[in-house]
């Protein structure tokens, strides 16, 4: 389970850095897309026992 939990936290951390841009560059399209994706990452990873750090 290392390689899948590596990369579920790599998705997480991904997605997190993505919602920061678009909130930044003030897209709101954008920043609705990336929220999707990281809700969507910290599920999978939920739902797998992979536990992720707490967003900033």
């Amino acid at each position: 389970m290392g390689g899948f939990a590596a990369a579920a936290r790599e998705r997480v951390n991904r997605a997190r850095a993505a919602l920061a841009a678009a909130q930044d560059a003030a897209d709101a399209y954008e920043t609705a897309v990336a929220s999707d994706e990281l809700e969507d990452a910290l599920r999978v990873a939920r739902e797998n026992g992979v536990v992720v750090e707490s967003g900033q």
